[in-house]
């Protein structure tokens, strides 16, 4: 088993690559030469049937209160890439100061989350889950609007998929990319509240 350490981790996400496991749960880095980012400006959209949701107040966000359980929603599904070592280098950067979760909570209960790693003025999402309906989508809306109101300059959502898209995700070449990567690096950007 490879060992990743932090300042090589964080290398590598700076440069615009991103760890995944493969079927047989080894990990490997990772970059595509179309990269999703999620718009932080007024290309930014959700579902209208979303507002009613937001409306109601029925949730509410959180910053890493259960950081791990949000890792593990993200890992748990039938085929995931969040393999047992990438769970455990997600927490290593989390206690690093590095990972952080945005989580929604119906009182008690987390609905959902958005995993994803910070550096400068960058997001990096590497995975969204939910157990109550709506959840990860009201994180992803609220998390928007956390970015904005904190300066961040880049939401890099790294591979499109039509969930996505319905909030104004869009494809960026590598070279549009890495520009853009690199301002944010630039931008000191506090995540916490």
């Amino acid at each position: 088993m490879e060992a990743y350490d932090i300042p090589d981790l964080i290398e590598g996400y700076a440069q615009g690559y991103f760890l995944m496991a493969d079927e047989k749960g080894e990990l490997g880095w990772y970059t595509s030469k179309k990269r999703a980012l999620i718009p932080l400006d007024a290309r930014f959209r959700y579902p209208k049937s979303l507002r009613r949701v937001l409306n109601q107040n029925r949730f509410s966000v959180a910053v890493n209160q259960d950081f791990f359980a949000v890792c593990e929603g993200c890992a748990d599904r039938e085929t995931s890439w969040i393999s047992p070592q990438l769970k455990q280098i997600y927490w290593r950067l989390h206690q690093a100061g590095w990972a952080h979760s945005f989580e929604t909570w119906q009182e008690d209960r987390l609905a959902g989350g958005i995993l994803g790693i910070v550096i400068g003025g960058a997001f990096i999402g590497e995975s969204m889950f939910y157990r109550i309906p709506d959840g990860s989508k009201v994180a992803m809306v609220k998390l928007v609007e956390h970015l904005r109101d904190r300066g961040f300059v880049l939401f890099d959502a790294q591979m499109q998929n039509p969930h996505l898209a319905r909030f104004g995700a869009y494809l960026v070449k590598d070279e549009e990319y890495q520009p853009l990567l690199e301002k944010a690096l630039f931008r000191h950007c506090e995540f916490g509240f």
